[in-house]
């Protein structure tokens, strides 16, 4: 999975920021570096049954939560700032104007000022079902969360501006589950705020004195993409990590890129003249303008009702709730590759833990095969 990673950053194949690119950069390094003297376990009993250990553990934890701990959760807790907001549109140079913001359930609001958040909100934003992505430079103190929301007109694009890491920290993490449906009280909240914490840290240029990295040729063309040869910096930061933790580490940030998981294919769309593209996520499907790559439109699986495909037509249907239907024909792929796609998908989410082991199948056959199904 490592080299999977590594290669999908090293071509392109996947969007990041430069920041990114160079943290991922050092630990390429440091990994490399590392596995000249550690051996990598990989068939300890140990590492394969650590999915299971894991399960348990948490099992036992929430077992073990008091009366406190259950209060807490019951109550749904917030998020209010001062943050600065910023709306693109053309022909304006507008910049960011500051309002004090409130953030409860999956909902932002935002007021002229604090003692003003008693009124109606200026407005409010359901963050539910939208795309979120960092637009973070640690050098440059930048530290911006851009969000796609849908819209009954296609995608609405808003930028947070925080003043620093911590508030950053807390506002985007709070963003990110919102998209997905969670609320502050879900309890993968502080580890998701302790996640991007531990990232942006690895972002800094730490001084050391150390200076065997300089006495070493660093053959930049393994470590980051072409278009970032030229501005490659190495980075200390990560140097006191073990060789499995730096690749945990690697993967970790890696998956939690925005296009993460992303299958793109070219379709047109029932009643559209031009060629668009369909990115296929593990949770959502994505209409992309194909002359400019913008996002126009997202539909969740959660929100879907049924999906169907004409196979003599080659025609994908599907119905999302609110009378939301959509129909399109796949241009660079067949449209089986679609239907197998989201029917993967949606049994993927329909496994428990404790089925995670056990492979249904019938019903994998049943949401992927049609009927062509075996």
């Amino acid at each position: 999975m490592y080299e999977q990673a590594r290669w999908a950053i090293l071509l392109e194949e996947i969007e990041c920021t430069e920041e990114e690119m160079m943290v991922f950069a050092a630990l390429q390094y440091h990994i490399g570096k590392v596995s000249l003297t550690e051996q990598i376990v990989a068939s300890c009993p140990a590492m394969d049954d650590l999915d299971s250990a894991l399960q348990c553990l948490e099992v036992k934890m929430e077992g073990e939560s008091s009366a406190d701990d259950m209060l807490e959760t019951m109550t749904a807790p917030e998020l209010h700032d001062y943050l600065k907001i910023f709306r693109p549109k053309r022909l304006t140079l507008k910049g960011y104007k500051q309002y004090w913001f409130t953030f409860k359930d999956t909902t932002v609001s935002y007021y002229k000022s604090k003692e003003e958040s008693s009124k109606e909100p200026i407005q409010q934003m359901n963050l539910k079902g939208c795309e979120v992505a960092p637009d973070v430079s640690v050098a440059g103190q930048k530290f911006c969360i851009r969000l796609l929301i849908p819209g009954p007109e296609g995608m609405n694009e808003v930028y947070l501006r925080c003043e620093h890491e911590q508030q950053y920290s807390r506002w985007m993490a709070a963003c990110r589950l919102a998209s997905k449906g969670k609320t502050l009280a879900d309890s993968s909240f502080s580890t998701e705020v302790q996640s991007i914490q531990s990232f942006l840290a690895m972002q800094k240029t730490t001084p050391s004195n150390n200076t065997a990295q300089s006495d070493e040729s660093i053959n930049t063309h393994s470590l980051v993409s072409p278009r970032y040869q030229k501005k490659y910096k190495p980075k200390q930061n990560v140097a006191q990590l073990s060789l499995t933790d730096a690749i945990q580490k690697f993967l970790q940030i890696w998956q939690a890129l925005p296009d993460f998981g992303l299958s793109y294919i070219v379709v047109r769309f029932k009643g559209c003249r031009k060629d668009e593209v369909l990115g296929i996520a593990n949770n959502r499907l994505i209409r992309i303008d194909l002359s400019v790559g913008d996002v126009v439109k997202t539909w969740r699986y959660n929100t879907m009702r049924q999906w169907n495909v004409n196979w003599d037509i080659k025609q994908v249907a599907i119905e999302f709730d609110g009378n939301v239907n959509i129909a399109f024909s796949c241009v660079t792929a067949d449209c089986k590759i679609v239907h197998e796609y989201i029917g993967g998908y949606i049994f993927m989410s329909t496994r428990s833990r404790e089925q995670s082991n056990v492979l249904n199948e019938e019903l994998f056959h049943k949401l992927t095969g049609g009927h062509e199904a075996l």
